[in-house]
C-alpha cells in the first residue's frame, strides 16, 4: 500500500473530532471514528491502543489547539477581532455541515461521566476550556480590562459561543449566534473602553 494512502494518526483524530461534533461521544464507537475517517480498525487501534476515550482525549485536545491557533493569531489585532474569529469559525462549522456539527469539546463536556472517575476526555475538554479562556482574558487585559473583568468576560464567550452554537444546530439558523456577537462585541468594547 502506498504511503499517501495509509490513515495518518492525525487524519482519524481529525475525522473522530467530527464524529464526535456531530453524534456525542456516547453515540459513537471507535469503529465507527475509524469508518469516518477511512481508516482501518487495525491502524486505529494501532495509534490508539487504549481506544474510544484515548482517542476522544486526543480528538478534543487536536479541536482544542485548532481554535487555539486561530484565537493566538487573531487576538494580535485584539480582543474584538479574536471575538470575531471565534464566532466566525463556529458559524463556518454549523453552515457547512447544514447544522449537523457543533464543538466536539461541548460535545464530551456533556456526557455524563461514570461514577466516581472523570474520564480523560472530559480531563481534557476542561483544559481546553481553560485554554480558550486564557487566550482571550490575556487579550482584554493586554487591551486594558481588569484581570478579574477580563476573567468573568473570557468566561462568558467561551459559554456563550458554545451554548449558542448548540443553539443554532437545534433551530436549524444562525441568528442565535448573531444576537450573541452583538451582545458579546458591546461587552468587549465597554470593557476596553473602545
Amino acid at each position: 500500500m502506498p504511503k499517501s494512502s495509509t490513515p495518518s494518526r492525525e487524519r482519524i483524530v481529525a475525522g473522530a473530532a467530527d464524529m464526535i461534533s456531530r453524534r456525542g461521544l456516547s453515540a459513537t464507537s471507535i469503529r465507527e471514528m475509524a469508518k469516518h475517517a477511512k481508516a482501518p480498525l487495525g491502524s486505529t487501534y494501532h495509534y490508539f491502543p487504549e481506544g474510544k476515550q484515548q482517542l476522544a482525549t486526543e480528538a478534543v485536545r487536536h479541536t482544542g489547539e485548532w481554535v487555539a491557533r486561530s484565537l493566538r493569531k487573531e487576538l494580535e489585532a485584539g480582543p474584538a477581532a479574536g471575538l470575531k474569529a471565534f464566532l466566525a469559525l463556529w458559524r463556518k462549522i454549523v453552515v457547512d455541515t447544514d447544522f449537523h456539527a457543533g464543538c466536539p469539546v461541548l460535545a464530551v463536556a456533556i456526557e455524563e461521566p461514570p461514577a466516581d472517575e472523570v474520564p480523560p476526555a472530559l480531563a481534557a475538554a476542561a483544559e481546553v476550556f481553560e485554554q480558550w479562556e486564557g487566550l482571550l482574558a490575556g487579550s482584554l487585559r493586554e487591551h486594558g480590562a481588569d484581570a478579574e473583568l477580563a476573567a468573568q468576560i473570557a468566561t462568558l464567550v467561551v459559554a456563550s459561543v458554545e451554548g449558542t452554537v448548540a443553539m443554532c444546530r437545534a433551530k436549524r439558523s444562525t441568528d442565535p449566534l448573531d444576537r450573541t456577537a452583538a451582545q458579546l462585541q458591546a461587552v468587549i468594547a465597554t470593557a476596553i473602553g473602545a
